[in-house]
Order: structure tokens, then C-alpha cells, then sequence
């Protein structure tokens, strides 16, 4: 069933997604991707922090410095692809590349977000 479930989520239309990915990114594989975020915080250049846990949990913290808030969810690994969905039900995926060394993340309207640090 485990199978069947990930199977459905690759075969959905948030995998399929058009990014916006420069000739200089390198896609890491899915198990490097794993070894680089699984259990550790991520945070971005406006102070954000993305954690995603071996145990298929997410958290988004967003702006911390000011108090901001907590999105929770789930997610799961397929190549360079992460899909979040988070409690509320909205779903969201993300290609990470490593862009000059640095791993960014690319929304699927052609956003890019280095991530600062990888704690």
C-alpha cells in the first residue's frame, strides 16, 4: 500500500511541474537530496527555517526574529523533488539544485531560494 500511496503522489499533477532551472544547476539524486535536509534545519536568507524529518514530518517557520508562525505538514523525497502537504491540505513542490555549490530551492512559478545555512 506504502507503494501504491508514493506511486500516486509521483504520478500527480506536483510532480509535474515546469522549473525554472539554470544551466549551471546540478540536480542532486534523491538520496543525496535525503542525506542533505533529512533531520536538519534549513534556513533562508530571510530567516525562514524549513525542517523536514526522516519521519516524513515538515515544519516552516517563518520569520522567527518577529515571532511569526509555524506551517505544519508532510513530505516526500522523489529525485530532487520535494512535495509538501500541509495540514490545512494545501500542496506544494519544490526541485532543489545545488546553484554554485549553495542548495536552492525553485518553486514552481520560477522562484528561487538559496538556502543560507544547513544546520
Amino acid at each position: 500500500m506504502k507503494y501504491v500511496l508514493a506511486l500516486t503522489v509521483l504520478a500527480s499533477p506536483l510532480y509535474a511541474q515546469d522549473y525554472a532551472t539554470r544551466s549551471t544547476d546540478v540536480a542532486p539524486t534523491a538520496t543525496a537530496l535525503a542525506e542533505t535536509i533529512l533531520d536538519r534545519d534549513l534556513e533562508y536568507f530571510d530567516g525562514g527555517v524549513s525542517r523536514y524529518n526522516t519521519d516524513g514530518t515538515y515544519t516552516w517557520t517563518y520569520d522567527p526574529a518577529n515571532g511569526g508562525g509555524t506551517w505544519y505538514g508532510h513530505h516526500d523525497i522523489a529525485d530532487n523533488i520535494v512535495c509538501i502537504t500541509f495540514v490545512t491540505g494545501m500542496q506544494r513542490c519544490d526541485m532543489f539544485v545545488f546553484a554554485n555549490d549553495r542548495l536552492t530551492a525553485l518553486t514552481a512559478d520560477g522562484q528561487r531560494f538559496p538556502i543560507r545555512d544547513i544546520r
